[in-house]
């Protein structure tokens, strides 16, 4: 019996692709160093914004991370202003939301994204409350793939490990899955792909949200 679903954010309910595009270009273009291509942004996504903008001077060619501290105060300021740009749920997302939601299963997000962007991604694009847990990077919670954030909401849920599914669309979710005891759900339409998910080998592997019905949910 399956007691709730907790969700990634980033490529997993939300296309923020353009918004942290943008973000991270204009940090860039700040300090005097060319923009990255989408391509790159899927690949500096995933683990917070701090591996993200380390990511980024890297690949602009800071080796030495000398703008590190300064950066990431300039991601914040701007993210704080562009982190709705363009978002929107991805095919599918508000049915599988609201069938869970019919069948009395409680829903939770769990981001990597800071805490106040990631509210109002989810506030933004759901409304208030829509969610029962809505969990971004805190200070005195490990970010994923550490298991604390996954063990807070089952705790507030009062729900067991095995009774929750896990979805991701990254490595990393995969690993907070699976290392946290849960069913984990790897989802292909994000920022990643099948084969990175394969890698982890999650239960399940699904193309479009539908099949969580139709794979997972079939009763």
């Amino acid at each position: 019996m399956i007691c709730c679903c907790i969700f990634d954010l980033d490529g997993t309910l939300l296309n923020t692709l353009a918004a942290l595009e943008l973000t991270t270009n204009r940090m860039l273009e700040r300090f005097g160093y060319g923009p990255a291509d989408e391509a790159h942004i899927r690949k500096f996504v995933g683990d917070g914004y701090k591996m993200l903008v380390e990511r980024a001077l890297l690949y602009a060619g800071d080796a030495e991370l000398r703008h590190y501290t300064e950066v990431l105060g300039v991601y914040q300021e701007l993210f704080e202003k562009l982190c709705m740009y363009e978002v929107k749920p991805y095919d599918g997302i508000r049915e599988l939301l609201t069938g869970l939601k019919k069948r009395g299963i409680r829903i939770a997000v769990l981001s990597n994204k800071p805490h106040e962007r990631t509210v109002d991604n989810i506030e933004g694009i759901f409304g208030m409350d829509y969610f029962d847990v809505v969990a971004g990077e805190q200070e005195g919670i490990p970010r994923k793939p550490d298991p604390a954030g996954v063990r807070r909401i089952l705790d507030i849920l009062a729900c067991r490990p095995e009774e929750c599914l896990y979805f991701g669309d990254t490595n990393t979710d995969m690993k907070t899955g699976l290392g946290a005891g849960l069913t984990t759900v790897g989802v292909t339409w994000g920022f990643r792909g099948r084969a990175e998910l394969a890698e982890y080998h999650p239960q399940y592997i699904i193309d479009r949200p539908e099949e969580v019905f139709e794979k997972i949910l079939q009763s």
